[in-house]
């Protein structure tokens, strides 16, 4: 690494999901150039649908309630809206590691991280990419996952990246079968009692991120 800390830029109202992507598509570019400066990308998306490269069909079950968006980041179906922090991660691998999975780890360890603050116990699961809790009541136990995980590598730079559910509508994940698991359930820090705002949530996930992969410094939104 070059010691120069990682751009942390919060995008405030909603922002659509194109232009999102397309922004992406233009800083990852800069970024493999050496032309840009590595960045997490903060934001809000307006209610609706991506589909990863293993999505299935069938897994979108009301395929005209939300804008549904055909995207290159690894996965399945994943619902994106209001009260959710989505976090583009644009990280230089060529410079942190060629190893995807490690990289992959790094996300779920940043987002336990997090979590952790909250006094939530949430951890990675064997097979499932993303973000577990553990519910118990009596006479029943689940799992339900309260972040997911999504990435892209171009040039071994990365982009997309990871969704928190901090108080999302939890009922709009009933349009698709979340990353194609039908046996556990979605969650939320709030649907868990924790009544955290968004900004205390991007608090905590930045300091989870500096322990995790470095130093960040405040940085412009690459939209």
């Amino acid at each position: 690494m070059d010691g120069r800390p990682v751009q942390w830029a919060v995008s405030t109202g909603y922002v659509d999901y194109e232009p999102a992507v397309a922004a992406m598509e233009a800083r990852v570019a800069a970024i493999a150039a050496g032309e840009a400066e590595e960045v997490v990308w903060l934001l809000e998306h307006p209610p609706l649908y991506t589909a990863g490269v293993s999505a299935k069909d069938d897994d979108l079950l009301a395929p005209d309630r939300f804008p549904v968006h055909r995207t290159g980041r690894g996965g399945q179906f994943t619902y994106h809206g209001p009260g959710q922090r989505v976090a583009y991660v644009m990280l230089d691998l060529n410079k942190r590691g060629k190893d995807v999975r490690a990289f992959v780890h790094g996300l779920e360890d940043w987002i336990i991280g997090a979590l952790d603050q909250f006094g939530v116990d949430a951890g990675m699961r064997e097979g499932r990419v993303g973000v577990w809790v553990e519910r118990k009541g009596a006479g029943w136990s689940r799992e339900d996952k309260i972040a997911a995980i999504g990435v892209k590598v171009r040039k071994w730079v990365s982009f997309h990246g990871i969704s928190l559910n901090v108080e999302p509508d939890l009922d709009h994940f009933g349009g698709i079968v979340p990353c194609g698991i039908t046996e556990h359930g979605v969650t939320s820090l709030v649907d868990l009692g924790v009544l955290a705002t968004m900004d205390e949530a991007d608090g905590a996930l930045k300091a989870s991120f500096q322990r995790v992969f470095g130093a960040v410094e405040t940085g412009e939104a690459p939209l």
